[in-house]
């Protein structure tokens, strides 16, 4: 491997997307928790949009006065390639991903640059696995997608259990997830462009099952399960079709701490008996309607891209993913929890994601790897220390 992201550049960190939704919030996170001395810089498609957005973040630290300005398009391959070529990190909030997002992994893999992102696109994830993981593995880039609630809680939250667990042993852990919040127009229209993408999802994920490396003497499984009520704990549990699953199970491929045998199921969190019996049907409905173009097109224009919660609505919303880890003889119950996940908090941990990457020293590892594999405990102190909750509630 032949790491070519160092110190003599100009740059530690560029958020691409800047002045989108979430790209501000991030932004506003970084003016506002930056380390002293973190060399960093707003990027986007306007400039002008990029200068009123400094302004703001000055309010909060004047020193953002001085912030460099990035302008280049998602389509632009020659502006990707000098953006990635400056920075040690870029951290992009510019989704649907599998419209906006491959020219810059593809500029990142190239030029030795760790990357991160906020997609919950598996068809785009395993797409950037086939085009650029073996060229980034060349050149020393950590590809790391899914950075924000898809799907550090889950990812973080399944490796912080099975440290609690028996080492050398077989181990299941299931991850049960409740929150009260609500979406954005980006994050809707990022869903809907992904679930109407199906047979296209299932392709990629087959020529990426065909290219990936064989696990010799050790098996992970991510079984989806069944609609129950779970007694462990106390709510009905309603199997979540997201790429948390498959984000965890890679973490476990590669890290022998899950054990030779490791499985992980995941699922919504349910209390009352009639929303799990309607959830699916609800859920079945919303997948139907976006197989057809111009539903779909119709639904995304219900909710305006660009525009979410206001900064009430978010103060009310929190979420918390309750796992119960289990092997060796020890049964145990943890929790990761925090406010708005879909934004707040999503802006802190792509934020302390990138910052991670950056600054912290990590294992090292390159080419496409998740939060668990490329950061683990380094990301897991930061987010804690900056206001996320990991805790171990009880041990059997």
């Amino acid at each position: 491997m032949n790491r070519q992201n160092d110190a003599t550049r100009p740059l530690d960190v560029v958020l691409f997307g800047a002045t989108g939704f979430v790209g501000t919030l991030t932004a506003e996170y970084l003016a506002a928790h930056a380390p002293t001395g973190l060399r960093w810089a707003l990027a986007g498609r306007t400039r002008t949009k990029l200068e009123a957005l400094r302004d703001r973040l000055t309010a909060i630290d004047p020193a953002c006065a001085e912030l460099p300005l990035v302008a280049a398009d998602a389509d632009d391959a020659r502006a990707l390639a000098e953006l990635a070529a400056s920075t040690r990190v870029v951290a992009s909030t510019v989704g649907p991903y599998i419209r906006y997002g491959e020219q810059l992994v593809t500029a990142c893999a190239e030029a030795g640059t760790d990357y991160a992102d906020l997609t919950g696109e598996a068809e785009f994830i395993d797409r950037m696995y086939l085009e650029n993981d073996a060229r980034a593995r060349e050149t020393g880039a950590r590809l790391v997608h899914a950075c924000g609630f898809d799907s550090v809680p889950h990812d973080l939250g399944a490796w912080f259990t099975v440290k609690q667990l028996p080492e050398d042993v077989p181990l299941s852990v299931d991850g049960f997830v409740r929150t009260n919040a609500v979406f954005s127009g980006g994050t809707f229209a990022s869903a809907l462009t992904a679930i109407g993408r199906g047979p296209q999802m299932l392709a990629a994920a087959r020529e990426r099952r065909l290219h990936e490396p064989r696990l010799v003497g050790r098996r992970v499984r991510t079984p989806s399960g069944s609609p129950h009520f779970n007694g462990a704990v106390g709510t009905w549990a309603l199997p979540l079709p997201t790429v948390d699953p498959a984000i965890v199970g890679r973490s476990a491929r590669a890290l022998e701490r899950y054990g030779p045998d490791f499985a992980y199921r995941h699922f919504a969190s349910v209390r009352s008996l009639p929303t799990a019996l309607g959830a699916p049907v609800a859920i079945g409905s919303l997948v139907a309607a976006a197989q057809v173009e111009g539903v779909r097109e119709w639904l995304m224009g219900r909710y305006e891209a660009g525009r979410g919660p206001d900064e009430a609505r978010r103060g009310r919303s929190w979420f918390t993913v309750r796992f119960v880890g289990e092997g060796g003889g020890r049964r145990v119950f943890t929790e990761v929890s925090g406010g708005d996940p879909g934004y707040g908090e999503t802006a802190k941990m792509l934020a302390e994601s990138a910052v991670c990457l950056a600054l912290d020293e990590l294992p090292e590892t390159a080419g496409q790897v998740t939060t668990a594999v490329a950061m683990g405990d380094a990301l897991l102190d930061r987010l804690t220390a900056a206001g996320l909750r990991f805790r171990v509630a009880a041990v059997r």
